[in-house]
């Protein structure tokens, strides 16, 4: 993808987050990103045809240390789109913008549809588990499996 398309990915990912493009630089392929309270991070895109990666940075020490998941994510396995690395770093930089992690949304809608459950009274011990069964209303049969 030459670089041109590739800003236009990045402008439009930037209508959809509080970051904006603030600087391009087609010979270095270098795009840099700024977004309040002062988090900005620059993104150097692979030239095309070339097997590198993007790559990841910020000039900033404050922001540095939460680049790393969208870093780790870059150089694992399997090519990267501009958008994927640009939503990690988003991902990223939650925290520092003042936004709620994405992941804790999902969780809360999941937890609400579990039903909790009574904890069991007894756990297995020694391989062996007892099962208790009903026979009639007040007489119970107690049954022992090995499990060796």
């Amino acid at each position: 993808m030459d670089f041109q398309q590739l800003a236009d990915v990045a402008e439009k990912w930037c209508s959809n987050t509080p970051f904006e493009l603030i600087a391009t630089e087609e010979t270095e392929r270098r795009m840099d990103f700024y977004a309040d309270p002062g988090v900005s991070f620059y993104v150097l895109c692979p030239d095309n045809g070339c097997g590198d990666n993007f790559h990841v940075w910020s000039e900033s020490e404050d922001c540095l240390p939460f680049l790393q998941l969208a870093q780790d994510y870059i150089s694992s396995c399997g090519k990267k789109t501009l958008h994927e690395v640009l939503e990690k770093v988003f991902k990223s930089f939650r925290p520092l913008l003042g936004l709620p992690d994405a992941d804790d949304d999902a969780f809360e809608e999941y937890s609400a549809d579990v039903e909790e459950e009574e904890p069991e009274a007894d756990h297995p011990q020694m391989g062996v588990t007892l099962l208790r069964e009903s026979m009639a209303e007040e007489k119970c049969s107690l049954h022992f499996l090995c499990t060796f």
